[in-house]
């Protein structure tokens, strides 16, 4: 179990970490989705990449958390954190003015997304950040592919229409 959580934390966390926006809040759903999958590691078929069944679980953690009154209202007070990750490290030979600008206009997109109502944030953070497929996210979300394809492009609107101002 140890390596097994060490090699899935890094993909959890940030999925979490990502729908949430707070980094508390996702420490505490990362526990219980490792907690969770503790308890179900006898179901676990090693024959089969495990990646979807923890994004399930994880998105199933994280919508039983948005639908909970406690974090309606700590979101309605709290902010995204601005720790989430750079865009890209510092390396030598890159121009450091261009990577402040980078990890800036990465930090105005996390915000953008961390604004968008929970139907619209979902599909941007697991086809974008995730790497889910259309098919992969309608499966998980119980919705059709091509509603999956039209959440995804109305979200990317929003999502648009949120940064026109900040990124021109």
């Amino acid at each position: 179990m140890g390596a097994f959580f060490e090699h899935y934390f890094d993909l959890v966390f940030g999925l979490v970490l990502r729908l949430l926006g707070d980094r508390t809040a996702a420490e505490d759903v990362t526990q219980e989705v490792f907690y969770k999958v503790h308890r179900a590691a006898h179901q676990l078929d090693t024959s089969r990449d495990p990646a979807p069944w923890l994004t399930a679980i994880a998105y199933n953690a994280c919508r039983d958390l948005w639908r909970s009154g406690a974090h309606r209202m700590a979101r309605k007070s709290g902010s995204i954190e601005d720790d989430m990750g750079p865009a890209s490290s510092l390396t030598s030979g890159t121009n450091p003015e261009h990577e402040l600008l980078l990890d800036e206009r990465e930090r105005l997109v996390r915000e953008a997304i961390a604004r968008l109502p929970e139907q619209l944030r979902i599909p941007i953070v697991l086809y974008d950040y995730q790497g889910l497929s259309h098919q992969q996210i309608a499966s998980l979300l119980g919705i059709e592919h091509a509603a999956a394809r039209k959440r995804y492009s109305r979200a990317l609107g929003a999502l648009a229409e949120l940064l026109k101002d900040s990124l021109g």
